[in-house]
């Protein structure tokens, strides 16, 4: 199974550096939850790391402006999203950015994608 991981947040070194800011200086505010899970300030959680690396599926990672570049130019998907990409390559929605955003834990997150 393909899966997409699409972030709330666009690529680059500057929004990089914008967003470390962010979760440091105001972390409750910070718009996109699958990052304050699967990442620290700098670096990527072992927890999630483990997770990709044991992972039999294909796991795809995005960032919002990658993602309409790439896919869906005229999205109709809240970000964060997670995707699953069908045999005739639409998507499914997997997880909805409601649904990420309501995790606490990284563990939940995980637990939910390993019973999906």
């Amino acid at each position: 199974m393909r899966l997409i991981f699409v972030y709330n947040a666009d690529s680059g070194r500057l929004n990089s550096w914008l967003d470390i800011g962010h979760k440091l200086l105001s972390p409750d505010t910070y718009s996109c939850n699958l990052c304050a899970l699967t990442h620290g300030l700098l670096s990527e959680r072992e927890e999630w790391k483990r997770y990709r690396e044991e992972s039999a599926d294909e796991l795809v990672f995005l960032h919002r402006d990658e993602f309409e570049k790439r896919y869906a130019k005229d999205s109709e998907f809240g970000y964060p999203v997670i995707l699953r990409v069908n045999g005739d390559g639409g998507y499914e929605v997997l997880m909805t950015a409601e649904e990420i955003n309501g995790f606490d834990e990284l563990s939940t997150l995980i637990e939910r994608l390993r019973r999906l």
